[in-house]
Parts: structure tokens; C-alpha cells; sequence
């Protein structure tokens, strides 16, 4: 409960500090550089490197990036049919496609699950919600941002992305063990993410806005919250026939909020930042809601 504690005070933080006029309007574009260039990067250094991979979990790999690729298709229709601006359609997209796999899903593996079945959640978080932003995620913010753009300028964007670039390093140093300071240093580094995001967060945070966003705002949580992971269960239980705890902790990830960093990587390219706020700032605390729904739900798989 400590981690869940710290959302919440970290969120609010953000909030007072906006409200209060003690940090300047630019905040967010400070907190978010920091994140994007230093505290992702040493996540990815630090679990990438310590990862085993394994072909079981292949099922675990792939959810991530079904779900992101189902939310695509989903928001590209529903932005059309409902005439959503192009930077709204990319916004859901990266927030409402992407489901934070880390620090709110390990905490709720480990209260409805146990302990044992935490590496299921690291494999989901680092191999498919990280990956897919660090690549899918990155080439949607950029199209949706900047309109054409050439494949070069694609594949210069990823390349460049800080965390990809921490990723492909933690992957060809795999074979090298990391020094007890190096882990304490990318471990204290990697912590400032989540703190840094939330308060970030918060301080764009302005419920006034719910009003004028409430159509994308209702379609992104739908999806992220109940009609994304019901595909996915579908997919993999009625077509696949998959079972088992594993197979449930996979599926209770693929129902977790919005991503806090893909909210970052949206706000970073300017993808509708009040609504990006607003899915992150509601979808967390209602999914608190909705987990013990799809709990119940797939104890029978």
C-alpha cells in the first residue's frame, strides 16, 4: 500500500504546487526532460539487464503490444467517426493504448496474487509496455505530433529516444554482471520516476477541462479500463485456450490505468496535454475500482 500512498501523495503535491503559484507555469517541461532523459533510462538499464528471458511467457510478452495495437485501430476509428482532433486521436492512443505495468500494477499482483508472481509483471512491463513505448509508442508521437514525416526521420526519432537507446545498452550488457554501486545508483535514479511523473501530473491537472474533453476522456477509459483487456481475454482464453494463474496475472495487467510514462512521452510532444492529464489523473484512482472486477472475473481462467 506504501507505493499506492506515494501516487496519491505525489499527485496531490503537483496539484498544490500549481495552485499555489510556487513553481513557475514550465514545470511540467522540467520534470518531464528530467524523466525522459535520465529516470527512464536507468529503469531500463537496471531491469532489462536483469530479465530472464523465457519462452513460456510469450503470452505475457505479447499483451502489451495487442493491446496497444487493438487501441490504434480503436481510437483511429472512434477519432474519425467522432471527428477528434489529430493530436486528441494520438494522445488516447499513447495513454489509453499503454497500461501502467509497473508501479501500479506490481503493488496489485502482489495484493491479489502474492509475491511469487511478481517477475509475471516485470515481464509485462519491461519486454511489453516499455518496449512498445520505447518503439511503437515513439513512432505514434511523432506522426500524430508532427503530421508527414519521412521513415528516416522515424527511425532517427527512436534511435534517439533516451530509454531505447538505455534499452538496446542493457540488452548488449547482459553477459556483463553490473557492479553492487552501479544497481544502487540506477535503482535510487530509476525511483525519481514515478514521484517526478505524478507530481507532473498533478500540476497539469485541471478538472475544469473535463468538460471540453469529456468525449475523448469517456473513449479512452472505456477502452483502458474494460474494452482493451476484454479483447485480450477473449484473444487469449476463448480463441487460445490459455489458462492458469499465469495467464490470469497477464490479463489482470493488460486491465491496469493509463500509463504514467506514455502520458509523459504524449505531453513531451504536445499530444492534448489537459486531456493526457485527465486520463492519467481519473483513470489511476478509478481503476482502484475496476481491478477487483477483473479479479473476480478471471478467477475462473
Amino acid at each position: 500500500m506504501a507505493n499506492i500512498a506515494l501516487l496519491v501523495v505525489c499527485f496531490l503535491a503537483g496539484m498544490v504546487l500549481r495552485r499555489t503559484g510556487r513553481f513557475p507555469e514550465n514545470t511540467p517541461a522540467a520534470l518531464n526532460g528530467f524523466i525522459i532523459h535520465v529516470s527512464l533510462p536507468a529503469v531500463a538499464l537496471l531491469h532489462i539487464h536483469n530479465l530472464r528471458l523465457d519462452l513460456s511467457l510469450l503470452y505475457t510478452v505479447s499483451m502489451a503490444w495487442l493491446l496497444f495495437g487493438a487501441g490504434f485501430l480503436f481510437f483511429r476509428t472512434a477519432g474519425r467517426l467522432a471527428s477528434l482532433p489529430r493530436e486528441t486521436v494520438g494522445a488516447l492512443m499513447l495513454v489509453g493504448g499503454l497500461g501502467n505495468t509497473s508501479f501500479v500494477g506490481l503493488p496489485m499482483i502482489e495484493a491479489y496474487y502474492g509475491k511469487e508472481f511478481l517477475g509475471i509483471g516485470l515481464i509485462a512491463d519491461q519486454l511489453g509496455s516499455f518496449l512498445v513505448l520505447s518503439t511503437l509508442g515513439i513512432l505514434t508521437a511523432t506522426i500524430y505530433s508532427s503530421g508527414d514525416v519521412s521513415g528516416r526521420q522515424i527511425a532517427r526519432k527512436i534511435l534517439y529516444f533516451p530509454p531505447f537507446q538505455a534499452l538496446v545498452l542493457a540488452l548488449l550488457l547482459k553477459p556483463v554482471p553490473f557492479h553492487p554501486i552501479a544497481v544502487t545508483v540506477l535503482q535510487k535514479v530509476g525511483d525519481t520516476l514515478t514521484p517526478l511523473a505524478l507530481a507532473s501530473v498533478g500540476f497539469q491537472l485541471q478538472l475544469s477541462h473535463m468538460r471540453g474533453e469529456l468525449k475523448p476522456l469517456s473513449l479512452g477509459l472505456l477502452y483502458k479500463l474494460a474494452l482493451g483487456p476484454a479483447l485480450i481475454t477473449l484473444l487469449f482464453v476463448g480463441v487460445m485456450g490459455g489458462s492458469g494463474t499465469v495467464m490470469q496475472v497477464t490479463l489482470f495487467e493488460a486491465a491496469m490505468a493509463p500509463m504514467i510514462s506514455a502520458g509523459i512521452i504524449a505531453v513531451d510532444h504536445r499530444l492534448n496535454p489537459p486531456l493526457v492529464a485527465l486520463m492519467v489523473g481519473i483513470g489511476i484512482p478509478l481503476s482502484f475500482l475496476t481491478l477487483p472486477v477483473w479479479w473476480w472475473l478471471l478467477r475462473g481462467v
